[in-house]
């Protein structure tokens, strides 16, 4: 019998160097039980104050310790629909609010040149913008830098012939994008070292200041200072850390499934007792899952397993950016055939602005069924209702729970978003 847990896990990889593993990619992902258990839920507080005092002896490996970043926001589309964290930069230091995205590699802010960019945001936040000018440690990145030269190999930089000055342009799958030019700046973080003894710390980073923005990220409503990009390659700021050897190439996240949010963001690990083991698939861009089947209600679906296999433009992506999930069109199908199937005797379903919902009278967890995504190494991981479906809103006594889960017309692509990720990753 496959090994399951509820939603709230730790999904657990470590990034090797290339003479290591091919490409620099993770060897492992691990699913960890969720501690505490959701009937003696604990405050977030405590959970982060019982990692801190794990962190030292975890990493007595590691002469740089753990850097800790505060996780804010929650995956309900309707309250906010992303994570984001702070991040402090320049000297004088100045904070900053930016999203946590594993599906991209590097860490960009706005700029005091920027055109598009937001100048406040319904998130309640104090939006701000980076001015190389004032901070004393700034310096530009010029094309003859060698993080430039590494960037230009993974399509993260650009160089212009005419003004030396290392750029990027980065186009994101909503349609939206941004463009500027690479500095390099103080980081200011609190390290967490052996003992749990905490030190404030700052350590060198470059990074993207974007001079314009585009689509959605152009809107209030939920806008941030920028991206923090926690891909694999090289100028991603755990990879740049890790090379100037302050912190393990080894980060920690995770998102607390409850419309409260929030979480922990760490560079360095989080252990937990009875791990079961699953594969990142080895040699991708992005990171990579091999899931095996969905179950709904204790049966698994009838779906071809080559729907989940990992080829160009094809597999299960595990992206903290996006908000939903999304499914491969045949493995939706059948998923969406299952759920109707079983609440239909109990509500009437109606379509909302192209989405499937259903208005309910009680609790979605006395009508809906579990949901469990079946991965390689007999790791399942369990969805109850309140973790695939969205309230929308009420309509009379009724109220419109609408499914999370998309369907990625004409690709065999999953992506499992924040919705399904109330989780943590270890990477």
């Amino acid at each position: 019998m496959a090994a399951v847990f509820p939603t709230w896990i730790l999904i657990v990889a470590l990034l090797f160097d290339a003479a290591v593993v091919m490409g620099s990619f993770p060897a492992t992902l691990k699913l960890e039980r969720k501690i505490p258990l959701a009937s003696h839920e604990l405050e977030l507080s405590q959970l982060r104050e019982r990692d801190r005092l794990r962190h030292g002896r975890l990493l007595q490996s590691s002469s740089g310790g753990v850097v800790d970043f505060p996780v804010m926001g929650t995956y309900d589309p309707f309250l906010v629909g992303l994570y984001y964290t702070k991040v402090q930069l320049g000297s004088p230091p100045r904070e900053f609010h930016v999203q946590i995205d594993t599906g991209s590699d590097v860490l960009w802010i706005g700029c005091n040149s920027c055109n598009g960019c937001p100048q406040s945001s319904g998130l309640q936040i104090q939006l701000n913008l980076y001015d190389p000018g004032s901070s004393s440690t700034a310096s530009l990145v010029s094309c003859s830098d060698q993080r430039c030269s590494s960037g230009l190999q993974s399509s993260d930089s650009g160089c212009s012939g005419q003004s030396n000055q290392c750029s990027y342009t980065f186009q994101y799958g909503d349609g939206s994008g941004t463009s500027g030019y690479y500095v390099a700046d103080s980081l200011h973080f609190n390290s967490i070292l052996e003992g749990s003894v905490i030190t404030n710390s700052t350590a060198p980073i470059m990074f993207g200041c974007s001079v314009l923005q585009t689509g959605d990220l152009t809107k209030s409503d939920r806008a941030v200072d920028g991206i923090f990009g926690f891909g694999q390659q090289s100028l991603s700021v755990i990879s740049q850390l890790s090379s100037e050897g302050i912190t393990p190439k080894v980060f920690s996240h995770c998102l607390k499934g409850s419309n409260s949010g929030g979480g922990i963001l760490v560079f360095g690990e989080i252990l937990e007792p009875n791990m079961v083991y699953t594969p990142l698939v080895p040699s991708q861009p992005h990171y990579n899952l091999d899931l095996r089947s969905i179950s709904v209600g204790g049966q698994v679906l009838s779906i071809n397993p080559s729907v989940f296999s990992t080829s160009n433009n094809q597999g299960t992506i595990v992206d903290s950016g996006t908000t939903l999930a999304y499914l491969a069109d045949e493995a939706y199908d059948a998923f969406m055939s299952a759920i109707t199937n079983a609440v239909s005797q109990t509500v009437r379903p109606i379509l909302s602005k192209g989405n499937q919902c259903y208005l309910i009278t009680s609790s979605v967890n006395d009508i809906f069924p579990q949901v469990s995504l079946n991965f390689a190494g007999g790791a399942s991981l369990i969805l109850n209702p309140q973790d695939y479906l969205v309230q929308q809103n009420s309509i009379g006594g009724s109220a419109s729970w609408c499914i999370g889960f998309q369907k990625i017309q004409g690709q065999r692509i999953t992506i499992l978003g924040g919705l399904s990720l109330a989780l943590c990753l270890k990477f």
